[in-house]
């Protein structure tokens, strides 16, 4: 994941998404070799020379200031997450930072809320989307067919990118599958342009690129998303059709590696809850109670 050529190739493809009369230029009928806005169009738009454009783009400038950095997001028209995934690239500095250690375990008080969250699937992820921990739920909710202690040991640790990409089973689990690869090759390049040094992650991006043609296509296009929240759907071997929301948690670091926490849950009322519930029920051992929770708000005297 070199810098400079990540800098230039994400300049490239934002480029070519824009055409003339997208951002108000005429185009005097003229017939374009390539997609989208050439690189004079674009500096002039930035407020920049060309050639000043054109080193930036190569990968021969290297002190860009936030200026010029905010003026080619407005002419690129980035989101707030291309944004931010630009001034990581631009940043050189940042690649002198020493490598995310691995997360030997999760952290205990993670671990602890995972837990006690019994009724919500909980995942817990580092930065390369190592599976850390999950509770009884969220494995059987992603990874039922894999050993539930797998995320405890290090040389097994399951990898959400690599289940999606590489697990037969993930074709089935995920009726929107495209969807949910396009979200995770977004979000694992947004983490890719925070830890250019990081030798893992970039041996995951190499072996998945490899591996999965869907997933190198995918990178090629450099489309980056924070995928914090949102709704994904299941179709569950066991209990069918889900549509769950989830939200995904910073948890404080540990040994120096990021720890997420990725939470699902389900309309109340909803077919998905029953589902959910199901799927809970499952789990617990013959005569076990279920206790149950008022959904009612109490009454303040």
């Amino acid at each position: 994941m070199d810098r400079s050529s990540g800098l230039g190739n994400f300049l490239r493809t934002r480029r070519a998404l824009l055409r003339p009369e997208d951002v108000g230029l005429p185009t005097y009928g003229d017939r374009r070799r390539v997609p989208g806005l050439r690189r004079e169009e674009l500096a002039l738009l930035a407020g920049v020379s060309a050639a000043y454009y054109t080193r930036l783009e190569q990968g021969q400038s290297s002190n860009a200031s936030d200026g010029v950095l905010d003026a080619l997001a407005r002419a690129l028209r980035l989101d707030a997450d291309e944004h931010a995934h630009l001034r990581n690239l631009a940043r050189p500095g940042r690649a002198a930072r020493r490598a995310a250690p691995r997360a030997v375990s999760v952290r205990p008080g993670v671990r602890q809320l995972a837990e006690a969250m019994g009724e919500v699937p909980v995942v817990v992820l580092d930065h390369r989307y190592d599976v850390l921990h999950w509770n009884a739920l969220g494995h059987a909710l992603i990874g039922g067919h894999v050993a539930a202690d797998a995320p405890a040991r290090a040389a097994e640790r399951p990898n959400a990118q690599r289940m999606l990409f590489l697990d037969p089973h993930a074709r089935e689990l995920y009726p929107r599958w495209e969807l949910e690869a396009r979200r995770a090759v977004a979000a694992l390049r947004l983490e890719a342009g925070q830890h250019p040094e990081d030798r893992e992650l970039a041996a995951l991006v190499g072996e998945l690129c490899m591996k999965s043609p869907e997933f190198a296509g995918l990178w090629a296009r450099h489309k980056v998303l924070s995928c914090t929240s949102g709704t994904k759907e299941f179709h569950h071997p066991l209990v069918g059709a889900l549509t769950l929301s989830y939200e995904m948690l910073r948890a404080p670091a540990a040994e120096g590696a990021a720890q997420s926490v990725l939470a699902y849950s389900a309309e109340p009322g909803s077919p998905s809850e029953a589902a959910l519930r199901l799927l809970a029920a499952g789990l617990r051992p013959a005569g076990a109670p279920r206790v149950e929770r008022d959904r009612q708000r109490p009454t303040v005297r």
